[in-house]
């Protein structure tokens, strides 16, 4: 196994969740492929190109605030990270979760990134329910 892609893998990914949490969306472009996929596949939710992956992303954080991600564990190979966190939040607007404004929750995120030339080119997203804190 080639440490050097290994390491750039892992720290493509950290940059990416350091941006979801600033909500850096430009940040988070220069992390993807030209032809990223990003599914959550709890919500049968598949978007396809880094412009429209994007959008997603300001569509669902637009509706979030005070986010955070507390890695439980985070593994790596030379085409694939696997992180499984759990995301903290407060709902700042209807309809992006099912819990109303002002509730603050969490929830258990695994992501599969697919990384090509030190890019994520697949990004899938299983979550489990948000739960209340």
């Amino acid at each position: 196994m080639n440490q050097e892609i290994m390491a750039i893998n892992l720290a493509t990914v950290q940059i990416h969740f350091d941006a979801e949490k600033a909500g850096d969306w430009e940040k988070i472009k220069s992390m993807y492929t030209d032809d990223i996929i990003w599914e959550r596949a709890c919500v049968n939710q598949k978007v396809e190109g880094k412009e429209a992956v994007a959008a997603a992303y300001v569509e669902l954080f637009s509706g979030l605030r005070d986010c955070d991600f507390h890695c439980r564990d985070r593994f790596v190979t030379e085409d694939r990270v696997v992180d499984d966190s759990i995301f903290t939040f407060e709902v700042a607007k209807e309809g992006i979760m099912p819990l109303p404004v002002g509730a603050k929750a969490k929830m258990r995120l695994v992501h599969i990134f697919e990384m090509r030339e030190g890019k994520v080119s697949s990004e899938l997203v299983m979550e489990s329910p948000p739960e209340p804190l």
